[in-house]
């Protein structure tokens, strides 16, 4: 007998997600977790109404809500001298009607430790998987590296969710089809001001663009530069980087100043790509380890969480009753395949427009298309659904079986 029913690789937001529906489910599960906690900055920390939605379905929204974190009903940016908003939340046929800023670690340790509370979830941290188990063309089960050695778990099915660099999807030797992306991401933090101004998510201006998170007392901050131009930025030194961020948010004129080391600026090397097939007999792949997106429009955790459900609603009785087949993991990618080819077009499409803007060193002025689209009535509870919902939510079994 296999030692657990479906072994889960990553616990991400798509790994513990599907973990915590599996078990509520009946299913024994194990989700593997290579780091000894879930502590990783500049990971995604926008929870949509959609994922919000899907927690007031499991009964869990008051207690998610008690956690520390800001609500946004609106998102907007400044192009230039032209600030506008983009999306108004307010009008969606949700129970939270905002998206909310929280990290991701305080996301994952909190669905995590209600996931404790059935005898099904076992959670392992400090388990690198470093191979996949096989008998013949089948998984079997995982191969990982822990603190007391290495270890062999068996497992009826193995679900990977370890992201965009997937020691999965790399060991069954999966085909992934790459996306171009123009642009990579500069993440730091810098303190935030009660004064500070309202709305100031997105800043574009000289060239470069600002993205500015509100965590309370300091903002994660992204600036967004034109693909592998990292180097060229180090080599022009720190103080020329800091005063490329004064140029685009003068308010943050008077703490830039906290930035004094490179080591304090990580670089995100913005992906885009999807697998041809996510399955084999015997493993699944969903979330960032099937489809990478870019950080654009803050839908990376949303997408995995929506994976989760789908694979959960459908999985959940034939992984209990053993009757998984390589015809219904075909279903889950053939279910969220299209919202996921949908976005990532999108997001091509957002970033080729985008990286115009590297091509104006000057002080930005917003094209007539920004103020004619943002001035139409109606688009911003279009986009607002666009973004806060996606295409093809899901929804949890209100009776899993």
């Amino acid at each position: 007998m296999p030692e657990t029913t479906c072994c889960i690789v990553g616990g991400g937001p798509a790994g513990v997600m599907t973990g915590y529906l599996l078990a509520r489910s009946g299913v024994r599960v194990i989700v593997l977790e290579k780091h000894s906690d879930f502590f990783r900055d500049f990971r995604g920390d926008t929870v949509h109404p959609s994922t919000l939605e899907l927690f007031y379905e499991l009964g869990l929204l008051d207690d998610f809500l008690k956690i520390p974190h800001q609500e946004m009903p609106t998102v907007g940016g400044k192009f230039g001298d032209y600030r506008f908003t983009a999306a108004d939340f307010r009008h969606l046929p949700t129970h939270c009607k905002f998206i909310a800023l929280m990290p991701q670690w305080d996301f994952l340790n909190f669905l995590s430790a209600h996931g404790k509370q059935f005898p099904a979830f076992d959670l392992r941290m400090e388990h690198e998987v470093t191979g996949l188990l096989r008998d013949g063309e089948r998984v079997t089960g995982v191969e990982a590296k822990t603190p007391s050695g290495n270890v062999k778990i068996t497992a009826g099915l193995v679900i990977g969710c370890d992201g965009r660099h997937s020691a999965v999807r790399q060991a069954a030797q999966m085909e992934v089809t790459e996306y171009g992306v123009p642009i990579d991401v500069l993440w730091f933090h810098i303190s935030r001001h009660p004064d500070d101004p309202e709305n100031s998510l997105g800043n574009v201006n000289y060239g470069k663009a600002l993205v500015l998170i509100n965590r309370s007392v300091y903002y994660q901050a992204g600036l967004i530069i034109r693909k592998g131009s990292f180097d060229q930025l180090r080599q022009n030194g720190l103080e020329a980087f800091r005063q490329d961020i004064v140029k685009i948010a003068p308010f943050l004129g008077d703490r830039v100043s906290e930035l004094k080391d490179w080591d304090q600026i990580k670089l995100l090397s913005v992906q885009i790509n999807r697998l041809r097939q996510w399955y084999r007999p015997g493993l699944l792949c969903i979330g960032d380890a099937a489809h990478a997106m870019s950080p654009a429009g803050g839908v990376g955790i949303n997408l995995a969480v929506q994976d989760a459900v789908a694979t959960a609603n459908l999985l959940a009785g034939p992984l209990r009753n053993e009757t998984v087949t390589g015809e219904l993991l075909a279903r889950i990618q053939q279910r969220r395949e299209f919202p996921v080819r949908v976005t990532q077009r999108i997001q091509v499409a957002a970033h080729q427009a985008f990286s115009s803007i590297f091509n104006n060193p000057g002080p930005a002025k917003a094209p007539w298309q920004l103020k004619l689209i943002t001035r139409i009535p109606g688009i911003q509870r279009l986009l607002a659904r666009a973004v806060g919902m996606g295409v093809r939510p899901e929804h949890v079994q209100t009776n899993p079986q």
